[in-house]
């Protein structure tokens, strides 16, 4: 009997899969799924959420269940019904979202916080030093949670990118305060800041050169301002001059030289990193005396300190007070004013690491990885693991490397 000939459409068929075939089964990939809880901010005046729905939806694709409590986003106008659509679960208390494994928020946690959160999980939030005290650290470590303050940890090169995000907004905000507050209206010298044309530019003293000062330099060399920036450390100075890529005045601090550029600053602005977690106060009262009334004064440091003596921590509701007819300004969240875009930068930081988290096994298995994330962990499972913290409170710890090392 002769073989039927394939035709031409049969053998098209065949090339091109259009023929059923046995179905190959999944492979199963090692992953583990992170159960990650973020709660409504319940610090003062706290606008700011660490994931945007875009930064939910890709992590609820990627195998991980996050839940939401209803109205976490809304002070940085991202509503419920977006984070539903992404994947999330929405939960309607505090008691329910905080039974997730990894608790991500912006603030440390509140003392009624400590009644939900639940023993052994893992909270990455900021730690305010400045705002804390022992009971907070001896808390964690009965309730045995793994704490990683997020403006600790570090890239692979040695930056901090949550500072450097929320730096860059800091530094551009800064600028537009000053701005309002040295109008008449808001009983400021009633100059413009930069100047124009036949009138003298704004002169503007900024403490530090890290990334606020940086960006805070740049939207002032924009508005045509006379701009002194101080630091203590030649080569923070050399980096931000580099970093600008314009010839401006620097200097390191030294008191007669600083008082004179102060004395004849329209704008103040406070930016020193912290040492030891508390920023150096460099600026005296004396100092502030010799300002000229209706001159302005923003203390970006305030959450860690302060720069100067006459400052004491403002909110967004009464963000200013005057000292000898000198307007200071210390918000210690200045990002919190523009939270949406502080939040979408947030999530930018937390997404990658949390994605690669979940692919490497989960935080345990990420602390034990990299290095450079284990900066940030200051508790571990009970255990005080930051020697600043510990000296600072006068408690016990014990270095993380051989904390690990000794559970391995």
């Amino acid at each position: 009997m002769a073989q039927p000939q394939i035709t031409g459409f049969e053998q098209l068929a065949k090339q091109s899969a259009l023929y059923p075939k046995e179905s190959l089964l999944e492979v199963k990939k090692q992953h583990h799924s992170l159960h990650i809880g973020l709660p409504c901010e319940v610090s003062l005046q706290e606008n700011r959420i660490a994931l945007t729905p875009d930064a939910v939806g890709l992590l609820v694709r990627a195998g991980h269940e996050v839940w939401v409590e209803s109205g976490a986003g809304k002070g940085a106008n991202l509503s419920d019904h977006e984070y539903s659509e992404a994947g999330a679960q929405i939960v309607h208390s505090p008691k329910e979202v905080y039974q997730a494994n990894v608790i991500l928020k912006v603030e440390p946690l509140l003392d009624k916080e400590f009644e939900y959160i639940k023993p052994g999980s893992t909270l990455i939030s900021a730690l305010n030093l400045p705002s804390l005290s022992k009971s907070y650290f001896e808390k964690l470590n009965q309730a045995k949670i793994t704490g990683i303050g997020y403006e600790m940890i570090e890239d692979k090169v040695g930056g901090k990118p949550i500072i450097r995000a929320m730096g860059e907004i800091a530094g551009s905000a800064v600028l537009l305060i000053a701005a309002e507050y040295l109008s008449n209206s808001n009983g400021g010298r009633g100059v413009i800041l930069g100047g124009i044309t036949g009138v003298p530019p704004t002169s503007i003293v900024i403490l530090g050169a890290g990334t606020v000062a940086e960006f805070a330099t740049r939207a002032a060399l924009g508005v045509g301002a006379d701009v002194k920036v101080f630091d203590k450390h030649i080569y923070r100075l050399q980096r931000l001059k580099y970093a600008v890529g314009q010839n401006l005045y620097t200097s390191i601090i030294d008191t007669d030289t600083l008082s004179e550029a102060i004395s004849k600053a329209d704008v103040l602005i406070g930016t020193m990193k912290a040492e030891n977690s508390f920023s150096p106060m460099v600026v005296s009262r004396e100092m502030i005396d010799k300002m000229r009334p209706g001159s302005v004064v923003i203390d970006v440091s305030i959450d860690q300190g302060g720069s100067f003596e006459t400052s004491r921590m403002t909110t967004h509701d009464k963000p200013i007070f005057k000292y000898n007819e000198v307007i200071h300004y210390c918000v210690p969240n200045i990002p919190s004013r523009v939270a949406y875009t502080a939040s979408t930068a947030l999530s930018n930081v937390f997404l990658p690491f949390l994605l690669r988290t979940g692919t490497i096994g989960g935080i345990e298995e990420m602390i034990y990885a990299n290095r450079w994330f284990m900066k940030g962990v200051y508790a571990h499972k009970g255990t005080l693991t930051n020697s600043n913290i510990a000296r600072g409170f006068n408690m016990r710890y014990k270095d993380l490397t051989l904390l690990m090392a000794a559970r391995m």
